[in-house]
């Protein structure tokens, strides 16, 4: 019978490794081990491990603050089995995941996959609209597991797994932002087969503020310069349409001193994020609040995007890191 190993990197959230860990406690499938890797935590999770070690096979190591990638690198080094699942610790995993995932590795196996995220029923209405902004094909393209999509999908480290076989041939992840990204080209690069398993989902709670939102998104447009650099032709259209939605809401703000017809424009895209929002999650404070964080998801990565293209691509600065990426791992 194939074994997971379950690997969990965590920063100061106790709490949430708690909730994440009870949910894989009822999981009817038990053919897993988890291993929790706290990475120099000021407010650490031991005790509360500690209370699930007699009912999951669970694992705690704590490590230095060196960071996520080297914390799932550790986790690959303790893992025992012979396939590695990745989840963020603010996740929730449905009672059915390693049931599904079991059934899609045996009917189509891949070396490595990956799943889409969704909001809980329980989570407050500013996380389903975080969630909500990051899952719509109207704000993000469908990239991160939507059943619309103007990409093909890479899977990400919040729901991602892949064989032993894949890290014994391409290592592990590297010290960077976009290190999931990285990674899924890499072994996609190498051969092995990557597919989307889309029942195969987690919920995941996200940031709880608009400012850590924004904080978040805007290093994911900085990491997209990074994978542009390093990894030639990844760049994709879909990836630049934030950065367009910034300057073009520059230039109707501008346009708008003279014409007020410049606001029809964002007038729409509001109206539709508004509606489809509305049908998805059922809430008018809930869609009022998904048109502000997919806003603030477009702006913020966006301008991650520019800050980072206008220094590394057009001044060159700070290229160092790539190029040091570059000759050790190219």
């Amino acid at each position: 019978m194939r074994y997971y190993s379950v690997i969990i990197p965590v920063y100061n959230r106790p709490q949430e490794v708690e909730e994440l860990l009870n949910s894989l406690l009822g999981q009817p499938v038990k053919n897993f081990e988890v291993i929790i890797v706290e990475d120099g935590s000021t407010f650490p999770c031991r005790k509360v491990v500690e209370q699930f070690a007699n009912k999951l096979s669970v694992t705690y190591h704590a490590k230095p603050n060196t960071g996520r990638s080297d914390s799932r690198n550790v986790g690959m080094q303790l893992a025992k089995g012979d396939y590695f699942i990745f989840f963020d610790s603010d996740c929730i995993i449905p009672s059915g995941y390693f049931a599904r995932l079991t059934e899609y590795l045996d009917t189509g196996y891949s070396d490595c996959f990956g799943g889409p995220d969704a909001a809980h029923q329980s989570f407050s209405d500013l996380q389903k609209a975080i969630s909500y902004a990051m899952t719509s094909f109207f704000t993000t393209g469908g990239i991160r597991g939507g059943k619309q999509a103007m990409e093909t999908f890479k899977p990400r480290t919040f729901n991602m797994g892949f064989s032993r076989a894949v890290y014994e041939k391409i290592g592990g992840f590297k010290n960077m932002l976009g290190e999931d990204i990285d990674l899924s080209i890499c072994i996609a690069q190498a051969g092995f087969r990557v597919s989307l398993y889309r029942e195969t989902f987690v919920f995941h709670k996200r940031r709880v503020s608009f400012t850590k939102f924004y904080r978040q998104v805007r290093n994911f447009g900085t990491a997209r310069i990074n994978l542009a650099l390093l990894h030639k032709g990844s760049l994709k259209p879909v990836h630049i349409l934030p950065a367009l939605f910034l300057l073009g809401g520059a230039g109707i703000a501008v346009a708008s001193f003279f014409s007020l017809w410049a606001l029809a424009v964002p007038a729409c895209y509001t109206i539709l994020l508004f509606t489809d929002a509305l049908v998805k999650t059922k809430r008018i404070k809930t869609a009022l609040w998904s048109v502000w964080a997919a806003c603030i998801q477009l702006t913020g990565y966006g301008w991650g995007f520019l800050r980072a293209g206008v220094s590394k691509i057009i001044f060159r600065k700070g290229l160092e890191s790539n190029e040091k990426l570059i000759r050790i791992y190219k």
